[in-house]
């Protein structure tokens, strides 16, 4: 059986935080969050990392991170490009976007020939959680139905002083499988609890502090790349006419369409570590106190990559 690699989603321009912000250093040796995330993932057994980024930011890619890990651990490029869509279809005129972290991931098809993982490359997981999915994705059989993966973090642990979230929101059932995500585009702290409103803040509805959500942390077998590969065309012809400039292919609507279909479970893998980002550029700051508390707790050491 292949060993799992590790996907990063890297191609994506911060767009509530000004600038390339997977390049934002949190420490005084210049680690950005991406490399705690492939340091923890080369922890927990992942041996290559595919980096799904835009062809014109490689040069600063290579320089700034993936060089430097290169030392450790196997490094790959994929190039998610506007314009690699299937046969017969064509980039609409004024659109600018890429079509999504579907057609993100299906961009390294040709390198990932077993089970893998996909994360966001702005995103901190905490180690435990690549542990999870890499003991998950060895061991992992399927019979007569994919086995996915995902690991699910309490909403409260993923929330922000600065500012409202979009999350995931999952239902789990009895035995830990995932049965719906529904995407609240805006959760926020109010009062003790977080809350959430779909007219503009007018009302709100309170969330369970167990809510568990989604942080994009994926596992997958092999043929995730085949469904994606059937799918997009579909999806593309589908959505091309009603809404040309902005549709996206995501990853998750494409993952609730096989469990729909019958043909996938997703097993719910909870984390209880707290999961750190920077959506607004007030968390940064945040971040980096974290990263120094884990370094001084020995979690990691000053230099990720040196002897």
């Amino acid at each position: 059986m292949e060993k799992p690699v590790l996907v990063v989603m890297a191609a994506g321009m911060g767009s509530r935080f000004g600038g390339l912000k997977q390049m934002d250093p949190m420490d005084d040796y210049g680690h950005v969050i991406l490399d705690f995330s492939v340091y923890d993932a080369m922890l927990a057994g992942f041996e290559k990392v595919i980096f799904i980024i835009k062809k014109e930011n490689e040069a600063l890619f290579r320089q700034r991170i993936g060089d430097r890990m290169s030392k450790k651990i196997k490094v790959e490029y994929a190039y998610q490009e506007l314009h690699n869509l299937p046969e017969g279809f064509e980039v609409p005129a004024g659109r600018e976007k890429p079509f999504g972290t579907g057609h993100a991931v299906l961009s390294c098809k040709d390198k990932v020939h077993g089970p893998f993982a996909v994360i966001n490359a702005d995103d901190f997981y905490g180690r435990g959680a690549f542990q999870m999915i890499y003991d998950y994705l060895d061991s992992n059989e399927e019979k007569d139905m994919y086995q996915f993966a995902m690991v699910g973090y309490l909403l409260k642990n993923t929330l922000t002083e600065n500012g409202h979230v979009a999350r995931g929101v999952c239902q789990v059932d009895d035995q830990g499988f995932l049965t719906d995500i529904h995407e609240r585009t805006r959760i926020e702290k109010h009062g003790d609890s977080p809350a959430y409103t779909e007219d503009e803040g007018k009302t709100w509805e309170k969330l369970p502090d167990g809510t568990i959500v989604s942080m994009n942390l994926w596992g997958f077998s092999a043929g995730m790349m085949g469904e994606l590969e059937k799918g997009f065309p579909v999806f593309l012809q589908d959505n091309l006419k009603k809404n040309p400039l902005k549709c996206e292919f995501f990853l998750p609507f494409a993952v609730e369409e096989l469990m729909e279909e019958g043909k996938a479970k997703v097993k719910v893998l909870k984390s209880e570590d707290r999961w750190y980002g920077v959506t607004y550029q007030e968390d940064k700051g945040i971040v980096m106190q974290a990263i120094s508390d884990f370094k001084k707790k020995g979690v990691y050491p000053c230099q990720l990559w040196e002897d």
